[in-house]
């Protein structure tokens, strides 16, 4: 079996959410996908579930910070290009996401931070490693 990874995030307004993401490209699995959760496909290997509060809790008895004024992790995914990083950036703006810095520019990397609506902060990068400054 392919390793995957299945990264679960509470979210308070699970339809928002969802129509969040699909702004970015992305479906969600029918299969795994109810009136408390959704799953995400962001690739073949990688998902996004998409929980309401009161499901996440049934995950970790913790409390849920406010990601808004707290983080616990930040979130990467690779893009194609620079255009690429840009153009998943600029449809997560359009859909109510906001930008979190200024773009990072590093000439062999270059990444821009956005949080989604519920203050989960994905940062989609691009690296160029023929570009890596050698010593």
């Amino acid at each position: 079996m392919t390793t995957s990874i299945f990264v679960n995030v509470p979210v308070r307004d699970l339809a928002a959410a969802m129509a969040y993401y699909k702004a970015l490209g992305f479906e969600h699995n029918p299969q795994f996908t109810d009136e408390t959760a959704a799953s995400i496909v962001i690739s073949d290997t990688i998902y996004v579930m998409l929980l309401t509060y009161e499901k996440f809790q049934g995950f970790s008895k913790k409390p849920i910070p406010d990601f808004n004024n707290e983080i616990g992790a930040l979130y990467a995914l690779s893009r194609d290009s620079r255009e690429a990083v840009d153009a998943i950036a600029a449809a997560a703006l359009k859909a109510g996401g906001t930008e979190q810095r200024d773009p990072d520019d590093y000439g062999f990397m270059y990444s821009r931070a956005i949080a989604d609506l519920d203050g989960h902060v994905w940062e989609y990068v691009y690296m160029d490693m023929a570009q890596f400054p050698s010593e």
